[in-house]
């Protein structure tokens, strides 16, 4: 392979700002969607294809699927930059896209059938022998349309607007699709590898959730002991408490204190705790409970300590995958004023559902 801009190469970042930001104080703006998949850049030369993802690791082995679609519809000499993902109808599933990281050579095969991954463009790093590194996006995104003219799902080029009024309007409609907010990238600005350049605006909410358990910091220890992780959970319209997903960002100062502050909550009979049966099981299952073994914790210490499911916390999250937060959820403050059992799933925000056809711009997607 030889090509004008060649791999490792670490892909340009973005940096949180609140709210859709004003495109004048940047000297122009194009707004994105923000796609929830694996970043992945696409190195072309002939029949050689290859993916690395955001920290230069090869995914090439895990979608095969990908490569010849890549093979299908790119120019011979390209280097692309954009995001691998699987969608099941009308959304996006990112536990369905991790599941395709696998290491035998039969699952990924079956897998790549049974739930193919797609591949959407948002940058143009190189073309036949010229490098675009230094052009500005405006002049990148321009040639990036030529050459994606004609590409056919499962290969997506992402829709753009200069118009910040309809990027709001993508950043309420979008998650209905599973999409995670908009990128905002100066139309005058460099393609910069590793550098925050461009700006990211994602969902901020909050809920009040219940604390049932927590896990110990991997650095804790008898004459120190610190606290992990707390294991949060909402009552469901059946009554059972189930487990919504976990708060980790805490001083080391605040995970001794939180430590000592939570001893007198913790069940010594686990029997008489709503999660103590899962810690008898082995393998992962579907609601992801505490306790439970994945591939990817295979190794890891998954015990928790129970606690009485009483106390309420308010917590910071951005959106759902499922019945789960997607990511870590930010500890606001306490809630000594909610009642446990008044915490449940209706004060959740349910995105509207959205045709993610109309995200990729491509009605041919389910043809």
């Amino acid at each position: 392979m030889r090509l004008p801009v060649m791999p490792p190469v670490q892909p340009m970042l973005a940096k949180s700002v609140k709210g859709i930001p004003d495109p004048d104080k940047h000297g122009g703006l194009s707004f994105e969607p923000k796609w929830d998949g694996f970043r992945c850049l696409v190195f072309r030369d002939g029949d050689e294809v290859v993916l690395a993802s955001r920290n230069t690791k090869p995914l090439t082995r895990y979608f095969p699927e990908v490569v010849e679609a890549l093979k299908a519809n790119l120019p011979e000499r390209i280097v692309l930059d954009g995001e691998i993902f699987v969608a099941i109808g009308d959304r996006l599933e990112f536990e369905k896209l991790q599941e395709r990281i696998h290491p035998a050579d039969s699952r990924v095969r079956m897998l790549a059938e049974a739930t193919p991954a797609d591949y959407v463009a948002f940058d143009l790093l190189a073309v036949g022998d010229e490098s675009y590194l230094d052009r500005p996006f405006a002049e990148r995104r321009a040639r990036l349309e030529t050459e994606l003219a004609d590409v056919r799902s499962p290969i997506h080029l992402t829709r753009t607007t200069t118009d910040p009024a309809e990027a709001e309007e993508w950043f309420d409609a979008f998650e209905g699709a599973g999409l995670d907010g908009v990128v905002a990238k100066p139309l005058g600005a460099t393609y910069q590898p590793n550098a925050r350049t461009m700006l990211k605006i994602k969902h901020e909410r909050t809920a009040d959730v219940v604390l049932a358990g927590f896990r110990h910091h991997k650095t804790s220890t008898p004459e120190r002991p610190l606290l992990g992780s707390m294991l949060l959970g909402l009552y469901d319209d059946e009554g059972n408490l189930q487990h919504i997903g976990v708060s980790a960002s805490f001083t080391e100062k605040r995970r001794a204190e939180l430590f000592e502050e939570l001893q007198p909550l913790v069940v010594e009979d686990l029997a008489d705790h709503p999660w103590g049966r899962w810690q008898e099981w082995a393998i992962a299952n579907p609601d992801r409970v505490p306790g439970t073994q994945s591939r990817w914790s295979q190794g890891k210490d998954l015990s928790f300590v129970a606690l009485r499911p009483e106390r309420v916390l308010e917590v910071g999250y951005d959106h759902m995958e499922g019945s789960r937060f997607r990511h870590t959820a930010q500890f606001k403050r306490w809630r000594p004023d909610r009642d446990p059992e008044s915490c449940g799933y209706a004060q959740l925000d349910e995105p509207v559902s959205y045709d993610l056809d109309d995200v990729l711009g491509n009605p041919d997607r389910k043809a």
